[in-house]
């Protein structure tokens, strides 16, 4: 079976340039420029042209020989980074990890030297690449996190700092990307205090993220669907809008809510208004090859993320929503009045106690006619929950059949009255009387 002319000329045109490309070698990053004809460096050289030929088993076996043959070579060093470089070209599951081990194995054995922050910088590069979109497995990403930290920490006025924050900028959009799609759910099914509680806590985490705007925008409205209780937090979110994100989508809706609760609307921050528009101005839309083909890729889309700004460098704090009570102990007295105890005491009861001589305050609420009735509504009013809207449905729809039950029982009433049933004889002990009249027959003389 032949095939058309045009895929037939597309196929012999991509096979054309996968064999350009497997001709074209890269050349190795950081070779030793010395000119000299010693054993041990013929030995390097030779690995190297192995590695940008693709034959890393053959490199690896001339590098582990000079490592093992000339133990006080000055190319030891390069020699080991050259072999955890080998495994990271190679690529495929089991390279990247035999990388990443000879990576930290290098780091272990020379801390000092300039190399340790370029291998740190690849194993940062090892997760970075391994990273699935932002809707599944966040495993590698927050690997990956923690490997570009680790480098910006340890490694701070090294020239691969300014790439790993980067980097780091769009592991945490995507992060932040993972958070802002649970609390949209959660917002759209008006569970609100799980949308509240995810979306504040998401912008609090990633403030750089792109969409953190429309995040405190649905956690305020979240928050004011939860009842006048928490009118505060409901200000505090629109507030952020209007001040922290003013060229958000949501920001003339958010001052529009502050106005109509009657709050005031604070300015904006001019730094962050800096910000976005040096982030709008230089912002790079994805070709139509990229948008098109994004299905294709693994990797998340990160083509949003901020390009300045200090990415976060702590692990997110684990919150509560706002509508679970506060647990009474030692931290969070300390932390509300700034200071308190939580000690119990107990004292006998005496003769002469308020119990004796005061009188029963539910005899005096019965007796004056108060109670329970009367105690203000912000104490009994329920707290709000994740399953408000589903309980309301269900008692709507307890409510319409009980309305079928009703009209099916007025219904049924009046054919019920209609029909008169039989009053019951008495029942006596003594046989009947007879009614039949008495025999006229004549007597017999």
């Amino acid at each position: 079976m032949f095939l058309p002319r045009f895929p037939r000329k597309a196929l012999l045109t991509a096979l054309s340039v996968a064999l350009l490309s497997s001709c074209i070698h890269k050349k190795y990053e950081t070779p030793i420029t010395k000119n000299t004809q010693q054993p041990d460096k013929v030995l390097f050289d030779q690995a190297i042209k192995d590695i940008e030929r693709g034959r890393y088993e053959v490199a690896r076996i001339s590098l582990n020989t000079l490592m093992n043959t000339y133990e006080s070579s000055e190319f030891l060093a390069k020699a080991k980074l050259a072999i955890a470089d080998s495994w990271f070209r190679e690529g495929g599951g089991n390279g990247l990890s035999q990388a990443e081990a000879e990576y930290k194995d290098f780091q272990l054995f020379y801390p000092d030297m300039e190399e340790s922050a370029q291998a740190q910088s690849r194993v940062c590069d090892i997760h970075y690449k391994q990273m699935d979109k932002s809707d599944r497995d966040s495993l590698q990403t927050l690997r990956a996190e923690t490997e570009c930290r680790d480098l910006l920490v340890r490694y701070p006025n090294s020239k691969f700092a300014p790439g790993a924050a980067q980097r780091l900028r769009d592991i945490q959009e995507s992060l932040a990307e993972h958070e802002f799609v649970v609390g949209d759910f959660y917002w759209r099914r008006e569970m609100n205090p799980a949308a509240a509680n995810r979306l504040n806590a998401l912008v609090d985490q990633f403030p750089l993220y792109s969409k953190a705007g429309d995040a405190l925008y649905e956690a305020g409205d979240a928050y004011s669907k939860m009842g006048p209780r928490f009118r505060k937090q409901t200000g505090d979110m629109f507030g952020r809008v209007v001040r922290d994100y003013p060229l958000s989508a949501r920001a003339k809706e958010a001052k529009a809510r502050l106005e109509d609760m009657e709050l005031p609307v604070p300015p904006v921050n001019q730094a962050a208004l800096d910000r976005e528009k040096w982030e709008a101005a230089n912002y790079h839309k994805p070709s139509m090859v990229h948008r098109s083909m994004g299905w294709v890729k693994g990797g998340p889309d990160v083509s949003h993320a901020a390009h300045q700004g200090n990415p976060t460098m702590t692990d997110p704090k684990k919150t509560l929503p706002a509508s679970i009570p506060v647990v009474n102990n030692e931290e969070t007295a300390s932390a509300a009045t700034g200071g308190g105890t939580t000690d119990v005491s107990a004292t006998p009861v005496g003769g002469n106690s308020a119990l004796d001589t005061k009188p029963d305050a539910r005899t005096t609420a019965t007796q004056t006619g108060t109670g329970a009735a009367d105690a203000p509504a912000a104490t009994t009013a329920p707290l709000p929950t994740n399953r408000d809207k589903e309980l309301e449905q269900v008692r709507k729809k307890q409510a319409k059949q009980q309305e079928k039950l009703n009209k099916k029982k007025k219904k049924t009433q009046p054919q019920d009255q209609n029909v008169q049933t039989p009053a019951p004889a008495p029942q006596n002990s003594a046989a009947p009387a007879s009614t039949t009249p008495p025999s006229t027959t004549p007597q017999q003389e």
